[in-house]
């Protein structure tokens, strides 16, 4: 990577969090036999140890088939405070390859793209193979970002047209101007890396005042946006595929479905040992309780 690029991405490694976060992470390394845990949301943008934390738990080996990652939830008693983890666990070849913009998936470098924190590495490789990963998320982003935004415009506008796009292409429930909001939130993060990202993908760009030129090859725009077509095509199917999956295989769904149900409803669910085991066929009846609770307030 270039070295503008490189200085940016290393920022993962000193972010400021919790000593809670990093402890948790190690704990969630040593369970899976993790080489790196990658930390990012919103716990990352305000510091705080309420609600769910999200970690992605990179592991050792060769790059897995079929679906990933494995979804998870976790919750540790740390200071008399329960921390509430969602964890997703994949091999750190196959994040690496998706970072890369390798396989189908458009989740993993539009979600890296953006700010994460480097909290536990096994040693100075894993270190190097997630940076590397987050640095590649930056310039598959900033590819897709230039072939389907403006000939010239902003930073924000390229990103905002790298949002709009992955967002449409996956299914997702986000709120108009979801975008802005993403980088209002994050603007420190986002300044500066488009040119950062392009410089490491060798795109001249010409800059006058705030506005950016990208001099992208209209023989590598097509080429981008033919591997973007057939990612879009597929993005939805794969997250159907996912959810349904996650029914199946989410591990803890049953204690993390009913935290959410008490923190959005109130309505205190006991998790019983079929519930915790059949989340789905129990969640009619859940739904049934928070309706005659409601009835009753």
């Amino acid at each position: 990577m270039s070295s503008t690029l490189g200085a940016r991405i290393g920022v993962a490694l000193q972010r400021d969090v919790h000593p809670a976060i990093r402890q948790f992470a190690a704990r969630l390394a040593d369970e899976a036999g993790g080489e790196a845990v990658l930390f990012y949301g919103s716990n990352l943008r305000t510091g705080l140890l309420e609600g769910v934390i999200d970690y992605y738990v990179l592991t050792t080996g060769e790059a897995e088939k079929g679906m990933w990652p494995r979804v998870s939830y976790r919750e540790w008693m740390h200071d008399g405070e329960t921390l509430r983890a969602k964890i997703a666990t994949m091999t750190l070849a196959k994040f690496a390859a998706a970072c890369r913009g390798e396989s189908r998936d458009t989740t993993i470098w539009a979600r890296f793209v953006q700010p994460s924190a480097v909290v536990f590495a096994r040693d100075a490789a894993a270190q190097d193979k997630v940076l590397s990963a987050l640095a590649y998320a930056a310039r598959t982003a900033a590819r897709l970002a230039v072939a389907v935004g403006p000939a010239s415009g902003t930073e924000e506008d390229y990103w905002r047209a790298l949002f709009r796009a992955t967002y449409k292409a996956e299914l997702r429930v986000e709120k108009p101007g979801r975008e802005n909001a993403i980088l209002e939130a994050n603007a420190a993060h986002f300044a500066g890396l488009l040119p950062a990202a392009l410089e490491a993908e060798g795109i001249a760009l010409a800059a006058r005042g705030d506005v950016l030129t990208p001099a992208m090859p209209q023989a590598q725009r097509r080429r981008v946006l033919g591997w973007w077509k057939r990612r879009r095509r597929l993005g939805k199917a794969i997250n159907i595929a996912r959810l349904l999956r996650a029914t199946r295989t989410f591990d803890g769904a049953g204690r993390y479905a009913a935290w959410k149900v008490e923190r959005h409803t109130g309505v205190k669910v006991d998790v019983t040992p079929w519930r915790e085991k059949h989340p789905v066929l129990s969640a009619p009846a859940v739904l049934w309780k928070v309706w005659r609770a409601r009835r009753r307030g």
